[in-house]
Order: structure tokens, then sequence, then C-alpha cells
């Protein structure tokens, strides 16, 4: 293998950028106004929640080049290897003017003190590129990851919905330039090991998926970083230190979506919205759930893999993967494995993950025939919110009995974990709303949450019962639960 890069090499808007001094720890978003000055981009919370520092990240993919609204308080520098970012200071208009999405907030009053503006624009924009007359849905997405304390939200629709009149996205710089920024990309694209570092603060980019299998054989206390939505949390927040980081969310062989008469395989490093499609197409129960996940920029950088792999019994993935009979695949240097989601979750903070091993993949079986699904969650507000409780239920009918069931929660115990008493309660039983509410009841022996913000423990067992009461007014009464916004 070639001798490693000692280099970090990106496009910020139109200047090529090398470093050869860069900490793991280092942030976008640091890199963005202390070192060059671009103030426009904003430090809300530091944790991926507001949306003030929202730039655009463009990245080669199997299908061209593709630009997606980040959180730069938490993507690291390091991992921007080979991509175009784009600040609020690259949007320009015809002649230099505003361009047609800053205009339209000027003409519908969307702004007062300003603050967090410069990232809505930025949402507003990819928008603006992908559809550029949205629906009140798509509008409502883009804005799921900002927080606007002063106007409300409707003078920032209004903007959304004038933009089209104001500019064609093709006459836009990020598209007239594309063929040359996608050229330019794929020129840096050497094949290579990258290991930089800034005093012992180190950060190493695998050359490919057997490089990973090295580097974590000789770091195995390494972290391992996909994402970075969970442990740039751990830098901003709790200021823990992760060297060595070993990134991985540019390895295209952990970013593949397979699909096979059997089974739909997702690598770990595929984000929450490139999963999307494949999944609902598989699993259409999980549409609202899936939406209902942080906001449009962490769902952009988050990985399945991640929310896995990490362990917390909080993590939105686990519980209805595990209802679906997910296995993962882990790989090391000494081979590959697999075994069943739920078994890989062992106690609080420790997983079945042995030395310098890691998630590959995740494989979720299809056809189940006969099968009844669903995925709920509850949260303090509706959109981008960690999970007080979720969950995620297969129940398999046959001839009007219950044959099987899996419902696993997460927010209840340690870990995700199944509900074996319900279960039991549910199994061979009549497909009627007493074994519903039996099971409802059994919940009670199966998990002793705790109190904490997010809800009290009598909360917490109140919700996991009326979640199988939802689910057979649902699925059972065939009655449409009014539960949309919860």
């Amino acid at each position: 293998m070639a001798l490693p890069r000692h280099e970090i090499r990106f496009l910020l808007n139109g200047e090529d950028v090398r470093l050869d001094a860069v900490g793991a720890q280092e942030t976008l978003l640091d890199f963005l106004r202390i070192t060059k000055r671009l103030t426009g981009t904003k430090e809300g919370c530091a944790e991926g929640d507001c949306g003030a520092c929202t730039v655009l990240v463009g990245r080669l993919t199997g299908v061209g080049l593709r630009y997606e609204t980040v959180n730069a308080c938490i993507r690291f520098l390091a991992s921007l290897d080979g991509c175009h970012v784009v600040t609020i200071e690259h949007l320009r208009g015809a002649g230099g003017g505003l361009h047609p999405v800053q205009q339209a907030m000027v003409d519908a009053h969307g702004s007062q003190c300003g603050f967090c503006t410069p990232g809505i624009v930025m949402s507003l924009y990819a928008l603006w590129m992908e559809a550029p007359e949205p629906s009140d849905a798509q509008i409502e997405t883009a804005l799921q990851g900002n927080l606007c304390r002063c106007t409300g939200y409707e003078p920032i629709f209004k903007a959304a919905r004038a933009a089209a009149a104001l500019g064609d996205p093709s006459a836009d710089p990020l598209a007239v330039e594309r063929a040359d920024v996608a050229s330019w990309l794929e020129a840096l694209r050497d094949g290579r090991r990258v290991d930089v570092c800034k005093a012992d603060d180190r950060a190493i980019l695998p050359a490919n998926l057997a490089d990973l299998t090295e580097i974590l054989a000789e770091h195995p206390d390494a972290t391992i970083v996909a994402g970075a939505t969970d442990v740039g949390l751990w830098v901003t927040k709790l200021l823990r230190p992760i060297s060595p980081a070993v990134f991985i969310g540019h390895l295209p062989e952990l970013r593949q979506i397979k699909r096979s008469g059997s089974a739909l395989k997702l690598g770990a490093g595929v984000s929450y919205s490139e999963a999307e499609e494949a999944l609902m197409a598989a699993f259409p129960h999980l549409a609202n759930y899936w939406r209902r996940i942080a906001g449009w920029q962490v769902r952009n950088m988050g990985t399945i893999g991640g929310n896995i792999a990490n362990g917390s019994p909080i993590g939105d993935v686990p519980p209805v993967f595990i209802a679906l009979g997910a296995k993962l695949h882990l790989r090391s240097a000494i081979g590959r494995r697999k075994l069943p989601l739920e078994e890989y979750f062992i106690a609080y903070g420790k997983q079945d993950l042995r030395v310098g091993e890691f998630v590959e993949a995740i494989e979720l079986p299809l056809g189940q025939a006969g099968v009844h699904h669903a995925a709920y969650k509850v949260s303090k507000r509706r959109d981008e919110d960690i999970t007080a409780v979720a969950v995620g239920i297969a129940v398999a009918v046959r001839e009007g009995r219950i044959a099987q069931a899996r419902i696993a929660f997460g927010g209840m115990a340690a870990t995700p974990k199944r509900a074996e008493a319900a279960e039991a309660a549910l199994v061979g039983q009549p497909f009627a709303v007493e074994s519903f509410e039996a099971a409802a009841r059994a919940v009670g022996d199966d998990f002793q949450p705790l109190s904490d913000w997010r809800a009290t423990a009598e909360y917490r067992s109140l919700v996991a019962g009326n979640f199988l009461r939802r689910f057979w007014a649902e699925q059972g009464a065939g009655e449409v639960a009014k539960l949309e916004g919860m």
C-alpha cells in the first residue's frame, strides 16, 4: 500500500484548502470562524441542535456530487478530506446581489435578531436546489434542525415558497460549477491512508475497509468516528479527548445499500437520509418514525451503524430494528461474524464488541407475510428530540391467533431490550383487544425504568403499556389513532 498522506485536502467555497496540522477534535465551525474568519456561520448550541451553524458539504457518491446540510459545530475538520464546504458567504445572486433565497427572506421579513438567519438560509438553499417549489411538508423537513426564537416560522415558510419566483436553481453557481467541482474532488482521490495530527491529537482516515481492520488492530482503543452526531458532543460538551480517532465516513464500502429477495443490507456508514428510501420501500410503517429522528442536518450526518455501535439505551434505531429481527455483521483483522442485534447489547456502556472489531453492516429480513408492524416514539417535542420511550413491534398472526411477537423498547432499561413478558402474554392468544391489554400490563414485569429529565419512571411505564394499546387500535380494531403529532 502507498505511504500515508499527511495532509487534509478539501474545497472551501472557491478556495483549495490543504492542512497538515489537523487534530482529531478540531471542528469545522472553529476552523471557519477562527481560522478563516467566515463568521456568517454561528455557534448557538454546539451540539447539532439549533442549526445556526448549518453549512453545505458536497461529496462524491455513486450517483455523482451530492450536497447536504450539516452542523458545522459537530462536524470534525479531518472528516472533510475530499469534500466541498459551502458557507453562507458563498451564496450570491445575479450581478453580485443577494441570492434568491436571501432576497425572499428579506421580502418576507423572515429575520429579526438575525442570529439564526444564516443557518436558516443555508437550509432553505439546500431545499431550493432540490425542490424549487416545495410543499409545506418539504419546508417543514428542511427546517426541522433550525430553531428561531424571534419571528415564528410563517415568514420563513413564505420565503421558502417565494424563492422559486426569484431565481432558477439551474443557474446557481453550485449547479453551473458542479462538473468542475466534481472533477476537482475526483482528482483528490489518491487511495491513500491519511494520517494527520496537531501535537498529540491524531486523526486517521483509512484508505479502505481492509486498511481499517489493520488500523484498529494497531490501535484497538481508538475512537471510531462515522457521522460524529454523538462523538461530536463528547468533544464540545464533555471536553473528552478522542485521539487517536479513526474516521470512517468516507469509506464507500460502508455506505452500500443492497436488497435481495430475503434481506435488506445496510452498510454501517449509511446515513439516516441515505437509508430512508430503501427502508420505507421495505418497511412503510417506519416512515413517520424515521422522520422524527433528529433534524435534517443530523440525519444527513448520523449513521445507522453509529447509532447502534455506541450502545445508547435511547438510540432510535435499535428498538425498531430488533423488532424486525435485524442481525449485525461485525468485522476485525481476524475475520467476520454475525449475531442478532439484541445480543449485541450486554449492559449499559457494554456491547459484544471484541478487540479491534467494528460494525460493518446491518441485515434486515424481508418477506414476513402475515406480520403486523409498528414503530412509535415519545419525546418532549415532536421534531429533533431525543427519545423518552421508543418501541418497535412485530406481531405475526396465523388463523386469528398470535404466532409470534417481537417487541423491543428503548428508554426503558440500561440497553435496548425486548419485552419478553409482554411477548409471552401475546403468543398463542387470539388477535384481540384482551390479549393486548394483558401484554400492556405485562410490560410492567419487563422493565423498571429510571426517572430523568426526559421522563419519570411512572410516565415511561404508562407510555410503554399504551403503545401496545395503540398498536391494537391501529392494527386490530382498524381505528385511526389521532396521535401523529405525539
